[in-house]
């Protein structure tokens, strides 16, 4: 079982990785000096750009604002939309990817779908299990209690059949959000709300390490951060682990 302290050893430090810089808290020079090859960037297009060519192997938001440099990584890579998966380790629990995160993703099966697949090859690439847990808004027996749970209750079921049919361990993991963090990897949330929920809920109530949502959508390596962090070491780790 991968856990945050394994993902900070053996990191390949001969990757070069781009942080954006969008304060002077001094947060992201300090984490940072602790890679021999992390370049520090003030213009969100620069780093977009290097990012595209080559000059840098991967990015990280770090504390520039995402208003500025998302739209640039949109621009750049020639993306609609950005569609991410956190990796959090809960309070004595393992590492696990948590999807949709966005408020806008993950609203359909289609979808849903996507964003299980692609985090999987990124689970796969850090060595982590690739257990799927789909969660939907309440227990089996709770069916015909309200439409909109049903619906997601439905989509569950959907998801987790199409998953199965093509190999991946997935199971229906109901509403039953404490059982799924002891037994899956990745946490698939009814939709982008409640996968944003419980990201926030985790990481700032509960006091989960929060490595950082990759992005899965684009061919480079880019770790979308929270300006709230203070140390964004993990993060750069977590982007040149995702190179390999």
């Amino acid at each position: 079982m991968l856990t945050y302290d394994d993902l900070l050893r053996n990191v390949p430090y001969d990757v070069s990785v781009g942080i954006g810089r969008g304060s002077d808290k001094g947060n992201v020079e300090r984490s940072a000096s602790k890679f021999c090859n992390a370049v520090i960037y003030d213009d969100p297009f620069e780093l977009a750009d290097d990012l595209r060519s080559g000059k840098v192997d991967a990015g990280v938001r770090g504390d520039m604002s995402s208003s500025k440099l998302l739209p640039c990584i949109k621009e750049v890579f020639g993306l609609r939309d950005i569609q991410r998966t956190v990796l959090l380790e809960p309070a004595g629990k393992r590492l696990m990817f948590v999807a949709p995160v966005g408020i806008d993703e993950g609203w359909t099966v289609s979808q849903k779908y996507d964003l299980a697949v692609s985090s999987a090859r990124l689970m796969r690439k850090l060595g982590m299990g690739c257990r799927i847990a789909v969660m939907s808004g309440g227990r089996d027996d709770d069916k015909g209690r309200n439409s909109t749970v049903d619906r997601t209750m439905d989509d569950a079921a959907e998801l987790v059949e199409q998953l199965r049919s093509n190999g991946y361990d997935a199971y229906d993991a109901e509403i039953l959000i404490e059982s799924a963090a002891e037994e899956a990897d990745l946490l698939i949330a009814p939709d982008g709300i409640s996968g944003n929920l419980i990201f926030r809920t985790l990481h700032f109530l509960g006091n989960a390490k929060a490595l950082g949502a990759p992005v899965l959508n684009m061919n480079k390596v880019f770790v979308d951060t929270s300006r709230v962090k203070t140390d964004y070491t993990d993060s750069i780790a977590l982007a040149a682990r995702l190179t390999r």
